[in-house]
């Protein structure tokens, strides 16, 4: 069985590499990922988990060499108010969800936190913060988990309905989606623009995690406020400003682009290889109901005011 999955891997890993990227979308990859999954098993889902997180931040900073630095700073400040705003939002209307329906706090505050900065990075930030032990994380993580995916599917369908820009489709993504690989798949599917547009305002986003870990912690009165700051961001506006100060190798930075494209395909393929039924069964019907009412308020309002403002 493990032979079976070493050799599938290498099976889809071979052919996102040697294809044109547009043959296997990213939601294709998840879904591909998830049936292996399901019908080989998955041995090695700590070891995956582990090279999954290196190569979407290798894929972020190759992105960056795509991203003219003055478009980003434009972008980055006109939503940066907007970012903040659904930002608090969320973490006050998640915590009145988790009270309303009773549960867990330590449950709610990681579900509220995934959702309001960027899923299963915030949780794994918050966890040790607030001592939340491995049956909570997993209530958290499967139901963010759940969630970024259905995103991954449904909002691009969303975005042609509305007839959304590129730049409006990677605002709403980048504010409304959970973990980054997702919000990062779903603008890649949706257009160029799109994903330079939704790394730059989720990357501003992930930065709020910082601030976040502190004020959990004063919540839970923890003296062992620890967090990791997020360095590839810095990587990646290193690779935005060389991309802008070199414009004579736009060829070989459209090259590094296009790789870190294929290379973020073969991120959502990891990540459906990481599901488990035990994952799923772990989510609980009030935990799921609070994430996904918090999620839906988020990506509607946070929809409306795009549409208003841009």
């Amino acid at each position: 069985m493990n032979l079976n999955f070493q050799k599938g891997i290498f099976f889809i890993i071979i052919i996102v590499l040697c294809f044109p990227f547009s043959w296997i979308s990213s939601l294709i990859a998840l879904v591909i990922g998830m049936l292996f999954a399901i019908i080989l098993g998955n041995p090695y889902q700590q070891e995956s988990g582990k090279i999954t997180k290196k190569l979407l931040q290798i894929s972020i900073i190759g992105i960056g060499f795509g991203t003219s630095a003055i478009n980003a700073l434009e972008i980055g400040a006109t939503s940066f108010g907007l970012i903040f705003g659904f930002i608090i939002l969320t973490l006050i209307t998640g915590l009145l969800f988790g009270r309303i329906f009773n549960i867990d706090t330590k449950i709610s505050h990681l579900i509220t936190s995934g959702t309001a900065i960027c899923g299963g990075s915030a949780i794994v930030a918050v966890s040790p913060v607030i001592k939340a032990n491995e049956k909570q994380m997993s209530v958290a993580l499967g139901t963010v988990f759940i969630l970024s995916a259905l995103a991954l599917f449904l909002f691009p369908i969303v975005g042609a309905y509305f007839n959304l820009s590129e730049q409006q489709f990677g605002i709403w993504a980048a504010i409304a989606i959970h973990d980054t690989s997702s919000v990062l798949g779903a603008a890649a599917d949706y257009g160029e623009q799109a994903l330079e547009v939704a790394t730059t305002v989720k990357l501003g986003r992930v930065l709020f995690i910082i601030p976040l870990v502190f004020l959990e912690a004063y919540f839970f009165k923890g003296s062992d406020a620890k967090y990791s700051f997020p360095y590839f961001i810095v990587l990646f506006l290193v690779a935005m400003l060389i991309n802008s100060i070199f414009p004579g190798y736009a060829e070989t930075f459209s090259f590094i682009k296009m790789l870190a494209k294929k290379g973020l395909v073969i991120t959502l393929f990891l990540i459906g290889a990481n599901l488990s039924f035990k994952n799923l069964k772990s989510v609980g019907v009030k935990p799921f109901v609070q994430g996904f009412l918090l999620w839906l308020m988020i990506s509607i309002s946070s929809l409306l005011a795009i549409l208003h403002l841009f």
